[in-house]
């Protein structure tokens, strides 16, 4: 299994969604988490580089994960947006937001 390097996190009130990618891009994980099960999931993963849209709730969530060790970064949902490549949801906006954060000239929050 290929080790994970970026992960993207929609965040949402209780049900949250991780897509997790190696240093290529590709899909290692696409996962369901709730909001008991976040931090133990993040908890168990390896430092990697976290990305989330950036928002009110988003700026909590990162605190927590940069505390595990993480690279937490925020980016705008403007920049997301283009990445989304089907009808919107929680898992395709977890695609797009760990597909925009391995673009190499994002800017983020």
């Amino acid at each position: 299994m290929s080790q994970v390097s970026t992960i993207g996190l929609d965040i949402a009130k209780n049900v949250f969604h991780a897509h997790g990618a190696d240093e290529r891009g590709a899909m290692v994980f696409s996962r369901k988490l709730t909001r008991n099960k976040l931090l133990d999931f993040f908890a168990s993963q390896p430092g990697c580089t976290v990305a989330l849209e950036a928002c009110g709730g988003a700026h909590h969530c990162a605190r927590q994960l940069k505390a595990m060790g993480h690279d937490v970064r925020l980016i705008p949902p403007a920049y997301v947006k283009p990445f989304v490549k089907r009808n919107k949801n929680d898992a395709i906006d977890a695609e797009a937001i760990c597909e925009a954060a391995q673009r190499p000239g994002m800017r983020y929050v």
